[in-house]
């Protein structure tokens, strides 16, 4: 999943013409170079390609219509217009061109663009005539004064049989657009190995054994593949990182200092005694429940099971993200769901009083014991708003590592915001 725009959220506008076939191709280039690709599909596009082919190729729902009845907010025109890295407008026709220049909002792709405040790249697509027309020239020059990107249009055959220039270029010429932007982007937005040099982070990993005798404990399938990749990761950028984990089969990251517990309690002490941290990332699956009393010897099984009193375990997301002395600036939990995986999780988010969830559903080939993850990432907004994005299916590394890229760019904002 890697590549040279690993972890970039690129808006992808089609608008309406024949090329918008070609935009379906752009969507693959660019996530095989690692980017985070979302969809906006005007009307006029989807008379030649379907909100569906796009939404199977990027993983996440398309934005259509700027009054729809969906009360997502991801696909709002503010949402939409505001976290991304960058808007790609491919094709770009003449009309959308148009209304770029004037200002214009009367439908969603019109709006997102008016509201943006992040960098365009437009691969204008029409008539030879329409694109040497006046107005068009016009347009094209008031979008390059105001800073908009362009790439294209070329010379060639058009749909409506007619030679000139006017065809968008091909995605393979966009996407080097799109690289070309990144790589002399400022230094300050760039993601690069060691971008949390500085900084401590705490992970927790794995299971708890919660025991019921010296042989027996109540427990749970996590095997800490994920928060082991996660600690891994959070290093492998420079932070220097804590993990807590408990009993798994897996060999400790390089270059984190790892504590090994057994019980949640033993969890949240080590938690605790780490001292003041930056980031904290809660990936263990912490038994909820432990036995009132545990036996000092084995238990011998009779005509009857023993009864067993359980009491609630210390909730350590939940300690960290609300303790008033050495709160971590960002405090990151998991939430793993069989079912209404988000309203869980939402309700999770604002009452644990954490900044970031990580939900995934468990079962179905995903989740504990795997090595593959479907993670919805929710992050708490302004006046305990939440945004929803979901992530397509990837490798826990892979997860990791867009975890990890999302912390480096929030403490680049933070520290943005500071200069």
């Amino acid at each position: 999943m890697e590549g040279s725009l690993f972890g970039r959220r690129v808006l992808l506008i089609i608008s309406g013409g024949i090329a918008a076939y070609k935009s379906l191709e752009l969507v693959r280039l660019l996530q095989k170079e690692g980017a985070i690709v979302h969809g906006l599909l005007t009307q006029g596009g989807q008379k030649f390609i379907t909100p569906l082919s796009v939404s199977a190729l990027t993983g996440a729902p398309v934005a259509t219509d700027l009054f729809s009845s969906d009360d997502d907010e991801r696909l709002s025109h503010i949402n939409l217009s505001r976290q991304n890295d960058l808007i790609v407008v491919a094709p770009a026709t003449a009309n959308l061109l148009a209304k770029m220049a004037h200002g214009l909002a009367d439908n969603l792709a019109s709006a997102v663009l008016l509201a943006s405040n992040v960098p365009v790249l437009v691969a204008p697509a029409m008539n030879s005539v329409m694109w040497a027309h006046p107005a068009t020239e016009a347009n094209i020059a008031t979008l390059r004064a105001r800073g908009v990107l362009q790439v294209g249009p070329a010379r060639g055959f058009l749909a409506c049989g007619e030679e000139g220039e006017g065809r968008m270029v091909e995605p393979l010429e966009i996407l080097d657009a799109v690289r070309g932007f990144f790589q002399n982007a400022a230094p300050s937005d760039q993601t690069m190995t060691g971008a949390l040099s500085g900084l401590r982070a705490l992970v927790t990993s794995g299971p708890t054994y919660e025991p019921l005798d010296p042989v027996r404990f109540l427990g749970n399938h996590s095997s800490g593949k994920q928060g082991h990749a996660i600690a891994a990761a959070l290093a492998a950028q420079g932070a220097d990182v804590t993990l807590v984990s408990g009993p798994t089969c897996l060999e400790d990251p390089k270059h984190v200092h790892t504590i090994h517990v057994q019980t949640a309690r033993q969890m949240l002490e080590a938690c605790q005694k780490a001292g003041a941290v930056d980031v904290v990332v809660c990936a263990a699956a912490v038994a909820d429940w432990r036995p009132v009393l545990s036996a000092d010897t084995k238990m011998k099984k009779g005509l009857l099971p023993p009864s067993v009193m359980l009491t609630v375990n210390p909730d350590i997301l939940e300690t960290l993200a609300t303790q008033q002395m050495n709160r971590a600036r960002l405090v990151v939990g998991f939430a793993a769901e069989t079912d209404h995986v988000v309203d869980y999780a939402k309700a999770k988010l604002l009452k644990k009083g954490c900044d970031w969830i990580l939900a995934n559903q468990v079962g179905q080939e995903l989740g504990f014991g795997k090595d593959d993850n479907e993670i919805i990432f929710l992050k708490r907004l302004a006046h305990d708003e939440i945004a929803v994005e979901p992530w397509p299916r990837l490798s826990k590394q892979d997860v990791a590592e867009r975890l990890a890229l999302q912390v480096a760019q929030y403490f680049a904002q933070v520290k943005r915001d500071a200069a």
